[in-house]
């Protein structure tokens, strides 16, 4: 799953962005001024960052600036009122990779993250295969050989970053950490519930295997 940050200090267009991108299937952080946004930004790893360039208590380059530096995965796509030329030169010069004036609409700014998406390394193989499991990440459509898979969004996270880790050993922490958001309780056993669930719906042979006190990771697929 996609983790954004939503760094914006309009409380209204905050909480739009919020439940728009939360209905794309992505996990939404939201800092309401640039201290805020920094503070997350050294907390957790995100892969997209939509920023208001006008922020409060640090200003939006600023924040631009250190995300580039400090988390060259994470992609910015910058918001801003000011849509003259030179403005989005600026706004590109301090690495942004993506600038989008306001007002905006929402479908133009979804495309512009999928885009942002697509060019990172992260998300660089958009289906995704593990034994009889397919996975489409773009179309949220998951498969097992062949019977399609109907799976709430945690589960299809969690799956998507199974197979990402190629068999590799994946902790509840990050799991926790890459499906849900700030928000979530690292105590929960939400994590726990939701492999539990996916299990059920992949059915057998069983497919996700528990690391005792390490995490989860996928069967080796046969030879």
């Amino acid at each position: 799953m996609t983790r954004v940050l939503v760094a914006e200090d309009d409380p209204y267009l905050a909480e739009a962005l919020e439940a728009g991108l939360r209905r794309e299937a992505m996990a939404v952080d939201v800092a309401a001024d640039g201290a805020a946004a920094l503070e997350r930004l050294a907390e957790n790893d995100y892969d997209l960052l939509v920023l208001d360039r006008d922020l409060p208590l640090v200003h939006g380059d600023d924040v631009c600036r250190w995300a580039v530096e400090s988390r060259p995965h994470c992609r910015v796509l910058m918001l801003t009122a000011a849509d003259r030329l030179d403005d989005k030169v600026d706004g590109l010069r301090l690495g942004a990779d993506d600038y989008l004036p306001k007002p905006f609409d929402f479908p133009e700014l979804v495309a512009r993250l999928r885009a942002l998406q697509r060019r990172s390394g992260a998300t660089a193989l958009p289906v995704l295969g593990h034994g009889g499991i397919r996975l489409d990440a773009h179309r949220r459509e998951a498969s097992r050989d062949g019977r399609r898979l109907q799976l709430t969004r945690k589960e299809f996270a969690v799956l998507e970053i199974l197979l990402r880790a190629d068999g590799g050993v994946v902790s509840a922490e990050h799991l926790l950490e890459k499906a849900w958001d700030e928000h979530a309780d690292p105590f929960t056993s939400a994590v726990r519930i939701t492999v539990c669930t996916l299990r059920s719906k992949l059915g057998e042979p069983a497919v996700i295997h528990t690391v005792t006190g390490v995490g989860y990771r996928l069967s080796a697929t046969p030879s």
